[in-house]
């Protein structure tokens, strides 16, 4: 079993920066692909970055965040972190992060096994 806990949230301006963390509870962080994801009202919920588990070599993004957003991971601290730049009142949603188990990280949320509460991001224009 595993907790997942989002913070870093809030309000920004158009162009600026936000960095979200996932504190994430049990012995076994490192086994875990970790994904972030988002859903905006009205809309359903999308993969924004996901990251390899142990030494996360390998990093997917969203084609909508790919040179603003990155995603990495200390596993001494069991957290998973998302940097964000360049913000843009389109990035407004609530943001999730998520563990999955499969041997490769996967953009389909259906995939992931464990899920945090999510943490409000709102991008004034």
């Amino acid at each position: 079993q595993v907790q997942l806990v989002e913070s870093g949230g809030g309000l920004v301006q158009a162009g600026g920066s936000l960095r979200l963390s996932c504190a994430a509870s049990g012995r076994t962080f490192s086994s875990y692909n970790m994904g972030w994801f988002r859903q905006a009202p009205g809309k359903d919920r999308e993969f924004v970055a996901t990251i390899s588990w142990s030494g996360g070599t390998i990093a997917y993004y969203a084609d909508s965040v790919k040179g603003r957003f990155t995603i990495s991971r200390d596993n001494a601290k069991n957290t998973v972190y998302l940097q964000m730049n360049s913000l843009k009142p389109d990035d407004t949603a609530v943001y999730y992060c998520a563990a999955d188990l499969s041997l490769t990280p996967t953009m389909t949320p259906r995939e992931y096994d464990y899920w945090g509460q999510g943490t409000q991001v709102t991008v004034s224009s």
